[in-house]
């Protein structure tokens, strides 16, 4: 099993959202790197939920539920898609700023390329994120 980070700004798409919605597929992504890590996701991979901009901070687990497939908001073939279903809603919120004052986080994907939004999260990292969430 593999560990993921999405960012999804909240005023758009929030983890309650999510919930409420039961399901969605993750597109739009435009970017080689983050499509690199959606390809590379596999059917029951854990995956943060982070809010960015409004929040910064995980707040959820998803699971991957359908691998890579052709993005249906694009015909460019270059562009893929995955399915994701909520899975647990963290205990406590895990900010950015708790992550990057945690030493352990300090080559996490979400800290050194702040940027990218769809992110590898190391077996340790996970741990260390379900450990400051109480979880």
């Amino acid at each position: 099993m593999q560990y993921w980070l999405v960012k999804s700004e909240p005023f758009k798409y929030s983890w309650d959202q999510f919930v409420k919605d039961g399901q969605t597929f993750w597109d739009g992504v435009r970017n080689y790197a983050a499509r690199n890590n959606l390809k590379a996701m596999k059917k029951g991979d854990i995956v943060f939920w982070y809010h960015s901009n409004e929040g910064l901070e995980i707040v959820g687990i998803a699971k991957v539920v359908k691998e890579h497939y052709q993005d249906p908001t694009t015909p460019d073939p270059a562009w893929v898609a995955v399915d994701l279903k909520p899975f647990k809603k963290l205990k406590k919120p895990v900010t950015l700023a708790q992550m990057k004052a945690e030493k352990s986080l300090a080559n996490m994907d979400l800290i050194r390329l702040g940027r990218l939004s769809v992110g590898a999260v190391k077996e340790a990292e996970y741990e260390k994120i379900m450990e400051m969430a109480g979880m």
